[in-house]
C-alpha cells in the first residue's frame, strides 16, 4: 500500500512537470511565434528615435491647373538632449545664429525627452542660417525637412484660400475647410540609441511622408486678376471702407471670383489684424441691398402676373406715402408718366412700392425666401452670413414697400449673386461652391467631386425670359447704361444702399452696386461689384459700380471666348458719351462709295484696286466714331 502511494505520488509529480514543461513550451511559442511582431516593435521603439519629416499639404489649383497655393521646403532645428555633450556651448553658438536668448536655447537643450523640436525659434529656417547651424557639426543638433505653405500670388484670393499655422494647420478660408483632404501623412528618419541615447552606429531606415490631397478650385485665375486689378483702382481713385467683386457661373453655381478689400497676404498672415483676415466680405458682410434687390419683386410681380411691363403705366409724382411714411424717389420731381419697363429702366421706388402692393405680404415675403435670402448659401467656406429679413407677423405696409425696393432688411453679396442668378437662368436656385474636386495626388484622379446643385425651381423659364429683357433694358436704355459694351448684350442692375449708425441712415455714405450679367439672352457670368463709401465722387451704383462691373465682363469675353452678338438692344449715346455707330456693309463697293458712306471713321487701305474685297471689322459691328476701319482692295 506504501509503494502504490509513492508511484501515485511519482506520477503526479510527473503530470505536473510535464504540464509545466508544456506551459512553457507553448508560452516559448506565443512569443516567438504569434506575439513576435508586437514584441519586436515594443522592443525597437525603446532603443528607436524618429526624426520627423513634415509632410507636405496638397496644392491648391484653379480651374484651368493654375497652381494658386503650393509648398517650398525649409529647414527645422531638433535637438536630442542625451546626444548633446556641452549644453552651454551649443546653446551659446545657435543663439547667435538664431539671435534668440541663450536661455530659451539651454532650456531646449536640457528637456529630459527624446527628441525636442525647437518651437518656434528654430522653425522655418532660411537656407543661410541652416548652413551655419550645420556647420557646427554638434552632436545631438539635428536639421530635418520641413514644409512651408506657399501662396505664389501673394494677397490674390487671400479670403478664398485662407493661410495655415507655422504647425502647417488650416486656420480660415479652404485650408481650413478642408484642412482634412490637404494634410498629409508626415514622415521620419528612424535611427538607433542606447539606454542613454547615444546613437548606435546601426543603419537608418527612411519612412517618407505622404502628401496630403489637391484641391481644384471653379475660381479662373485670370478673371480672379482682372478683379483684383479692378479693386485695387477702386482703391486709388475712391478710398473706400471696403469693396467686393463677386463672379458666379448661373448655369452651375461655380465661383468664378471672389476678390475683397481689405485683404491680405497669407504668407505674411501676422502682419494683418484678425479683423481683415478673417472677414471674407463676399460671404460675410450683411447690409441693406438696395435697388439690385429690385430684380426679385419684379421676377415675383412677373411670376404672379401682377404687372405687363409693356401695358401697365404708373406716373411718378417723386414720393408716394405709405401710412405716415413718404417714400420718395431717388430723382426730384419724379419721372412722370412710365410703362413699368421704365420704371425698371429708371429704378424708380414708387413704382416699386406700387409693385410690391400689389404683391401684398405674404406672397412678397414668400418670394424673397424662395429666392433665398434669410438663410445660408450653403458655400464651402467658413464664415458665411445670414442676413436680416422681417418676421412676416412684423411686416406691415411700411415694411412691405420698403422690401420691395431693397430698404429695411439685411442680405449678403452671395445671397444676391445666387438670387439673381436665379432670376435670370430659368428660375433655378443653385448652391455656390468653389472646390470642383479633391483629387490624389500621384493619380489626380477625384476622391471628392462637388456638383450642380438645384434647391429649388423659383419661377418660370417665361418669367425668366422676361427679368432678362427688362434688365438688358436697364443697361442700353436706363441707370445700368455705364455697363454697356458695344456688339455684347450685357443686362443689370444698379444699386445705391443707404447705411444705418446707430439707428439712422447716414447722408452722403452709401453703398453703391451693380449686379450685371452676360451674354443677356443666356447667361454665362454674373458679376457683382460693391463698393462702401466711395470718395470724391456722386455715389450712384451706375457712375461708380457700373463701369468697374463693364471692366470686369469685358476680360470675361475673351477669357471665356464669349461671342459677339448683334442682336442686342441698341444704346441712345448722350452728347457727353463716345459714340458708336453700326458699320454699313461696304464689300462688293466701289472704294469711292465705299469712303461716302464710312465718313465716320478713318480708313486704311491694302491691296490695290477699286473694288472692297474685305472689311475689319465685320459689317453690322458697332464701331466708335473716327475709328479706324481696314478695306482691302481687288481690281
Amino acid at each position: 500500500m506504501f509503494k502504490n502511494k509513492i508511484n501515485t505520488r511519482v506520477r503526479l509529480v510527473f503530470l505536473v512537470v510535464s504540464l509545466v514543461f508544456l506551459l512553457v513550451i507553448f508560452k516559448v511559442f506565443y512569443i516567438e511565434v504569434i506575439e513576435y511582431d508586437k514584441l519586436s516593435n515594443l522592443a525597437s521603439n525603446l532603443w528607436s528615435r524618429n526624426l520627423p519629416i513634415k509632410a507636405d499639404r496638397g496644392n491648391i489649383y484653379d480651374r484651368n491647373g493654375l497652381v494658386i497655393a503650393t509648398n517650398i521646403t525649409t529647414t527645422s532645428l531638433v535637438f536630442i538632449p542625451n546626444q548633446i555633450i556641452d549644453k552651454e556651448a551649443v546653446a551659446k553658438d545657435i543663439s547667435e545664429i538664431l539671435n534668440v536668448d541663450y536661455e530659451d536655447i539651454l532650456a531646449h537643450a536640457s528637456k529630459k525627452t527624446s527628441i525636442e523640436r525647437v518651437h518656434p525659434e528654430g522653425r522655418q529656417l532660411s537656407y543661410e542660417i541652416a548652413e551655419k547651424i550645420n556647420a557646427l557639426n554638434y552632436d545631438g543638433v539635428y536639421l530635418v525637412k520641413e514644409s512651408k505653405r506657399h501662396y505664389p500670388y501673394g494677397n490674390v484670393l487671400s479670403h478664398t484660400l485662407g493661410y495655415v499655422g507655422i504647425d502647417n494647420q488650416g486656420l480660415s478660408g479652404l485650408e481650413l475647410n478642408y484642412d482634412k483632404y490637404l494634410t498629409g501623412v508626415d514622415g521620419a528618419i528612424k535611427y538607433y540609441s542606447d539606454g542613454k541615447g547615444h546613437r548606435l552606429d546601426l543603419e537608418e531606415v527612411y519612412m517618407a511622408p505622404q502628401s496630403g490631397m489637391n484641391l481644384n478650385l471653379t475660381i479662373d485665375l485670370n478673371l480672379q486678376l482682372a478683379a483684383e486689378k479692378e479693386l485695387d483702382n477702386v482703391i486709388d481713385m475712391y478710398d473706400p471702407e471696403d469693396a467686393i467683386i463677386l463672379a458666379m457661373s448661373p448655369k452651375t453655381g461655380e465661383i468664378l471670383a471672389l476678390a475683397n478689400r481689405p485683404d491680405f497676404d497669407p504668407n505674411n498672415y501676422q502682419e494683418y489684424s484678425t479683423e481683415t483676415i478673417n472677414r471674407n466680405l463676399a460671404i460675410w458682410k450683411t447690409y441693406e441691398p438696395g435697388s439690385t434687390f429690385k430684380i426679385m419683386t419684379l421676377a415675383a410681380s412677373l411670376e404672379e402676373k401682377e404687372v405687363n411691363l409693356f401695358e401697365d403705366t404708373f406716373y411718378d409724382s417723386g414720393s408716394v406715402k405709405v401710412e405716415n411714411a413718404r417714400i420718395k424717389c431717388w430723382k426730384s420731381g419724379g419721372h412722370g408718366a412710365q410703362t413699368f419697363l421704365n420704371v425698371v429702366e429708371n429704378s424708380c421706388n414708387p413704382g416699386f412700392v406700387l409693385l410690391g402692393q400689389k404683391l401684398g405680404t405674404e406672397r412678397l415675403y414668400k418670394y424673397v425666401n424662395k429666392f433665398g435670402f434669410g438663410t445660408k448659401t450653403g458655400i464651402d467656406l467658413n464664415g458665411e452670413g445670414t442676413g436680416i429679413l422681417f418676421s412676416l407677423d412684423k411686416m406691415g405696409p411700411v415694411e412691405t414697400a420698403t422690401t420691395a425696393f431693397g430698404q429695411g432688411i439685411s442680405v449678403t453679396p452671395i445671397q444676391q449673386v445666387r438670387g439673381v442668378s436665379a432670376a435670370v437662368n430659368g428660375g433655378e436656385l443653385l448652391k455656390p461652391f468653389i472646390v470642383k474636386t479633391v483629387s490624389e495626388p500621384e493619380t489626380n484622379s477625384p476622391i471628392v467631386e462637388n456638383k450642380k446643385t438645384v434647391l429649388a425651381n423659383v419661377i418660370s423659364k417665361e418669367t425668366s425670359d422676361m427679368v432678362r429683357y427688362a434688365l438688358e433694358s436697364v443697361v442700353a436704355n436706363g441707370s445700368g447704361r455705364n455697363a454697356y459694351i458695344e456688339n455684347y448684350r450685357v443686362g443689370g442692375k444698379t444699386g445705391t444702399a443707404q447705411k444705418v449708425e446707430n439707428g439712422v441712415y447716414l447722408h452722403g455714405n452709401y453703398i453703391v452696386s451693380f449686379i450685371g450679367f452676360m451674354p443677356a439672352n443666356a447667361p454665362e457670368i454674373v458679376v457683382y461689384v460693391a463698393i462702401n463709401n466711395p470718395k470724391g465722387i456722386t455715389q450712384y451704383g451706375g457712375t461708380v459700380s457700373a463701369p468697374i462691373a463693364k471692366n470686369v465682363l469685358t476680360s470675361a469675353i475673351e477669357i471665356f471666348d464669349i461671342k459677339p452678338d448683334l442682336e442686342g438692344m441698341e444704346k441712345e449715346y448722350r452728347w457727353y458719351e463716345d459714340s458708336y455707330v453700326k458699320l454699313p456693309d461696304v464689300i462688293g463697293m466701289s472704294k469711292k462709295d465705299a469712303i461716302k458712306l464710312l465718313k465716320d471713321f478713318k480708313v486704311e487701305y491694302s491691296g490695290t484696286g477699286e473694288i472692297v474685297l474685305y472689311m475689319s471689322p465685320d459689317p453690322g459691328y458697332y464701331v466708335k466714331k473716327g475709328g479706324t476701319i481696314k478695306l482691302m482692295l481687288k481690281d
